[in-house]
């Protein structure tokens, strides 16, 4: 197999570089890991250590050079030869590596998936634990310790919890694969026009110095939840959080208008959040990874670093979808002009959700000048 990734495999003795620990921590091939923390690792995993990383490449059939890229891009850091894997660990590598040779997957591909996964899974596991099994195993009576109660904590949780994983994972796959069988030719699969919206907490600088940590991490809990939220529920689709910032794509204007109008609505509302601003684009966009990349990812992004507080500036392309659309009219003197036809006529008058009003124009960086709408509801729309 060839590989092409420079940055990682196999050193000149030979060795396989594959996951490790942080000092004192599972893994670690410098100490012993403590007793409960071998029990649960065993628990979750459902095998217990076995393997050095060269013992499992080779009985996974697989070169210790590739078995170090997928592990690399798994997330997993580095652990010498230390007897720290699993037969999972080798049933992972195993199917990776049959994914390549069946020629479903490149290489480069395979990779990817084990970064993606990676990725994805780390910070799930991180906040579970961070969040939420911290939250449950507090100590439910007096002189236990919490590592008394975490075992069967998560002997009881973990099978619930995996059902569910699988469950939502499917069910986001089945709505993106709807979403890529829709699309006009191969090159939108990838290429996609879409509207992007990011979605910025004003002056969040300023309260990290003012904020106790804990009131912090609680107000951007609640931003992140809230946005997740009406975005989900609107028909939009959350690519990130950043703390104080949102990032959404829709596969229409007019859905992320509402969703951008209707997440300022919500957070004016609420006294103890800041104030909001954000910037929307409509074009074509590269997804990877589920992310999104480009020159109109890149003018959102601008416009929201210059939408006045508690508003929504879009690019012009963007209001000409809209006015497309019949979500909002080109001008205020025309939607009149045809409420006026249609009252002569005797027939009811065009709708619009939306208002646009043309902002002077403006030079920004790295994208030329540009014309900024704003952007306001034209009628109250229902929550």
């Amino acid at each position: 197999m060839t590989v092409d990734d420079t940055g990682s495999g196999a050193g000149a003795d030979g060795r396989v570089n594959l996951p490790a620990a942080e000092p004192g921590e599972p893994g670690d091939p410098g100490e012993d890991p403590h007793p409960l923390a071998l029990r649960l690792e065993q628990l979750i995993l459902g095998a217990e250590r076995r393997y050095t990383p060269f013992q499992a490449a080779r009985s996974a059939g697989v070169s210790m050079e590739l078995a170090s890229r997928f592990w690399r891009a798994m997330g997993f850091a580095d652990i010498g030869q230390a007897k720290a894997l699993t037969e999972a660990d080798v049933l992972a590598l195993r199917r990776l590596a049959g994914l390549v040779e069946a020629g479903l997957l490149s290489e480069a591909m395979a990779v990817q998936v084990a970064r993606s996964t990676g990725q994805t899974t780390a910070r799930l596991a991180e906040w579970q634990i961070d969040s939420f099994l911290e939250g449950l195993t507090e100590p439910p009576e007096p002189g236990m310790t919490r590592t008394e109660v975490t075992y069967p904590i998560v002997e009881l949780l973990l099978p619930e919890l995996e059902e569910f994983l699988v469950y939502v994972w499917r069910r986001q796959l089945a709505a993106s694969a709807g979403r890529v069988v829709q699309a006009a030719d191969d090159e939108e699969m990838v290429d996609r026009r879409l509207a992007v919206c990011f979605a910025d907490l004003v002056g969040f600088t300023r309260l990290t110095r003012r904020m106790e940590e804990e009131e912090l991490g609680e107000l951007v809990e609640a931003f992140e939840t809230t946005s997740a939220d009406l975005v989900a529920a609107r028909g939009g689709r959350l690519i990130k959080t950043l703390g104080d910032e949102v990032l959404y794509a829709a596969d229409d204007a007019g859905t992320a208008a509402d969703i951008a109008l209707l997440l300022v609505e919500t957070m004016s509302n609420d006294e103890t959040m800041p104030e909001l601003r954000v910037g929307m684009a409509f074009g074509t966009v590269t997804t990877r990874m589920g992310d999104v990349f480009g020159t109109t990812v890149n003018l959102a992004s601008r416009l929201t670093s210059i939408a006045p507080r508690d508003a929504v500036l879009v690019d012009s392309a963007f209001a000409e979808e809209l006015i497309r659309t019949g979500d909002a009219p080109a001008s205020e003197a025309e939607a009149a002009e045809e409420a006026a036809a249609a009252e002569k006529e005797g027939e009811e008058p065009p709708t619009y959700r939306f208002a646009l009003q043309p902002m002077w124009q403006r030079p920004v960086r790295g994208l030329g000048v540009v014309e900024p709408w704003l952007l306001t509801r034209r009628h109250s729309v229902a929550g």
